[in-house]
Parts: structure tokens; sequence; C-alpha cells
């Protein structure tokens, strides 16, 4: 079995255990594969944790979830100095951030120092303790978790923070047929008849799958069709009058780097060995969504993130 045929089996049988949220799961490989972190969105119940621990169980890598609280500290994230009176030294204790896979559940619970100790982790890929330097390991997906029902005591994450994650996906609730489908999954596993997972992938695929990733071929014209969208985001004056009164920042070069890297791992998966302008198309609202800073006027009209997207698709044509 070829590496792509490991992760479209791995990603068939995430679609049985995980019923109903197909786009999730699609968007976790994504990240998992373009070396990123995602944030999601979603009511309680919605099967997010579920979806990264049972990913966890395909792969070859340890996972961790950490709990955000408002008591939470730093150091319960990274680790810190323990002193070891046998020896009359001090040692480093590994926090729960040195896992492969790491579930940030409610990151918005936390206060500011604790959520930026998680976020200087991801962007550096290392932690810092003392004079020591800690690397962190080279499949690391941090997936962070909102619950936009409660907003009492939580610490909103600030813009510049949330650029750091590669997409913010936002999870809806299933539909009847698919509900239908979960009572009845929910009733086998309580019987313990759950499907097998496929055999575990190693990281060492992981990685060598990523290189395959950034060989895929894209045209110039297709990389022109994704600046020409994050350019549109900060010259909309010219581009649409009424988009520009929208609009109160455009997106950051990260954006353009996110969108190239989802774009190619989306054609990847849909086995393809070139980047389509419709794989950019695919991945953009995630890409954008929590990037774009909208006017209050926007917010005023009751006009969304997802509806400035879809309009600078109808505005940006492929050169």
């Amino acid at each position: 079995m070829t590496e792509h045929d490991s992760l479209l089996a791995l990603k068939d049988w995430l679609n049985k255990t995980i019923v109903g949220q197909p786009h999730l799961i699609d968007r976790l490989l994504i990240a998992l594969l373009a070396d990123g972190h995602l944030l999601v969105e979603g009511a309680p119940g919605l099967a997010k944790t579920k979806a990264i621990k049972t990913l966890s169980d395909g792969l070859d890598a340890s996972f961790h979830r950490i709990q955000f609280t408002p008591d939470l500290l730093p150091s319960d994230v990274t680790g810190t100095d323990i002193y070891r009176p046998e020896t009359g030294a001090f040692e480093f204790q590994s926090g729960p951030i040195f896992h492969n896979l790491v579930l940030a559940d409610e990151i918005n619970r936390a206060p500011a120092k604790v959520q930026s100790s998680l976020l200087e982790a991801m962007a550096e890929r290392q932690v810092s303790v003392g004079r020591t330097t800690y690397p962190l390991p080279d499949v690391f997906l941090v997936m962070a978790t909102q619950n936009p029902v409660e907003q009492e005591g939580t610490y909103p994450l600030p813009e510049a923070q949330l650029d750091r994650f590669l997409m913010h996906v936002e999870v809806d609730y299933p539909s009847a047929a698919a509900e239908l489908e979960i009572l009845r999954l929910a009733r086998k596993e309580a019987q313990a008849e759950t499907n097998q997972p496929p055999a575990p992938i190693s990281q060492e695929s992981l990685l060598s799958v990523r290189q395959d990733i950034v060989k895929l071929h894209l045209a110039e014209a297709v990389e022109n069709y994704i600046v020409a969208l994050t350019c549109a985001t900060r010259q909309t004056q010219e581009l649409d009058p009424e988009l520009a009164q929208w609009i109160e920042f455009g997106v950051s070069p990260r954006a353009t780097i996110a969108l190239e890297r989802c774009a190619r791992a989306h054609a990847w998966l849909a086995q393809r060995d070139y980047v389509s302008p419709e794989d950019v198309q695919a991945v953009i609202h995630d890409v954008f969504r929590h990037r774009l800073i909208l006017s209050y006027e926007a917010e005023a009209n009751g006009v969304d993130t997802n509806a400035v997207i879809d309009r600078l698709l109808s505005l940006v044509a492929v050169a």
C-alpha cells in the first residue's frame, strides 16, 4: 500500500468513525499534511475532541489534551525545571506540549500569558525554559477549540495571535441522516462493536508525504491568483467601493503562504499531481476567516467574513 493509499484509508476510517463532520476531518488532514495548526469553533458535543483523538489512533504519534482554564499557568503547558534533591540539580520536566498531536480545549478560557506560551511554541516549534531551548517534534499539530455559545469569563485571542493558525474551521450541527447514524454508532460502541483502525501511519511517512506535496506542480497563473486574492483584501477601494467599507484590515502575508500550502494538501488528497484554482477556492474560507478584520459597518449590516470572501472570489478572476 502506497503512502497515498494509507492516507486515503485513514480518511475513510475517520469518516466512518466521526459521522457527520467530513469538513472537520478534511481540514484536520490538510493541517497535518501542510504542517500547520487548526482553530476549531463550534458548539459543544460536535465531536471536535473525538476527531483529533481518533486521528491520533490512526497515526504512530502521541496525543495529549489540555483543558484550558482561568487558573492554568504557562508551565502547565510547556513544562518547567524541577529540583532533584538527590542530585542537587534542576531537571527539565516536559509539559504536554511535547506530544505530536495536542488538543488545546477551549483555548479562550485561559488568560493571555498561557495563550501566548502555546502560540510561541506553535510558531517557533521550540520551548525555552531558563537558558535552555528544547525542540518540539517534527510532526507537531495543535488543534485549539473555541465555544461560541458561552463567552462569559473568556479571554478572546487577539487578531495577531489568531494569524498563527493555519486555518479557522467552523463546525456546524450534523444533518438528520447523520444524527441517526451517530445514534446507531454510539449503540455499537456501547456494545464494543467498533471499526478497527487501519495500520498506523508512521511519522516518517508523513514527513515524506509533506515533501511530495511541496513538489506538486503549481502553475504561475495559480500563483498569481493566490497573490491577487490576498492583495484584494488590502486594495479593496480599487476593486469594489462597497467591499472597501466592509474590510477594516486585510490579510497578512502569512495568509498567502497558508493558502498555497492548504491548496497543495487539498490537491494531494484529491489525488492530483497539480494545484488548480478550485483547490484554492476550496480552502480560502478557512484560511482567510480569522485573518480578515471587518469594519463596524459590516457587522452592523450583518455581513460576516464568509460573505466578504464570497464577494472576493466573485471579483478576482484567474489570470
